[in-house]
């Protein structure tokens, strides 16, 4: 009987490697998420044109936060964030009030979040399967809301190439974080962590930041980045085109 059943385990064991394989598809080597953070209004006049010229993909993190609903010099209106979405760009949820989650209660940030949610649907854009911490902070509140509601992705800090295999897609790591002081060399070696099946997660905020001067992007040297990206030959996507990359859930 053990004899017999041993090319049935055989097969079975096969077909579960195979299953496997194909559940986890490998990131090919030069991936890159772009993303971006807190509604800035350059991201629609200067960010999106340069990266669809370049045929780019990238996530916009839209937050009502800071001074959102006054000052529409400096940060998006939703008829913009709309025209991203249209554009084939995607929206991802960066809450109302830009609070870090970790000192929020269970019910403001579920009410934050949901915000950004029903301002989607609004505005006729899908509800964002994509998140971004305030502030790079986490907590397992916050990730246990999050794939409550259905989120596949979640962007935090760090200073790292995130890997499907092993890293938990809702408190994703960055592997660069645009600031006024940042290189060409920087991003350049943030890029090469691209490869052996890890994917490069850029963060900008604004490109100009002119509220936020600590996480500016000076706009000529966005280019020099997106012109070292397109001659490396790098796919840049958004980060809800990561979902064929992840393991299947048990």
């Amino acid at each position: 009987m053990k004899a017999s059943l041993a090319p049935i385990i055989l097969l079975c064991l096969t077909i579960a490697l195979v299953w496997h394989a194909k559940a986890l598809e490998s990131a090919p080597g030069r991936l890159v998420v772009l993303t971006f953070d807190d509604s800035v209004a350059s991201h629609a006049t200067f960010v999106a044109p340069l990266l669809k010229k370049h045929g780019f993909g990238a996530t916009f993190f839209i937050t009502e936060g800071f001074e959102f609903s006054v000052d529409k010099v400096h940060y998006m209106t939703w008829e913009q964030i709309k025209a991203l979405d249209a554009a084939g760009f995607e929206i991802g949820n960066h809450t109302r009030k830009h609070a870090g989650v970790a000192k929020q209660k269970p019910e403001q940030l579920a009410a934050d979040v949901e915000y950004i949610e029903q301002q989607c649907a609004a505005n006729g854009i899908a509800r964002p399967t994509s998140f971004c911490y305030p502030g790079y902070q986490t907590s397992e509140a916050a990730v246990t809301l999050l794939r409550g509601r259905g989120y596949r992705f979640a962007r935090a800090g760090g200073a790292k190439a995130f890997d499907p295999a092993t890293d938990e897609p809702l408190t994703m790591p960055q592997a660069f974080d645009g600031k006024p002081e940042s290189t060409l060399e920087q991003f350049k070696a943030a890029v090469a962590q691209a490869r052996d099946g890890r994917i490069a997660v850029m963060t900008f905020h604004g490109v100009p930041d002119i509220k936020h001067p600590w996480v500016n992007t000076d706009p000529a040297k966005f280019e020099s980045y997106m012109e070292h990206l397109k001659a490396e030959g790098c796919q840049v996507i958004a980060m809800r085109d990561l979902a064929k990359y992840l393991p299947l859930k048990k």
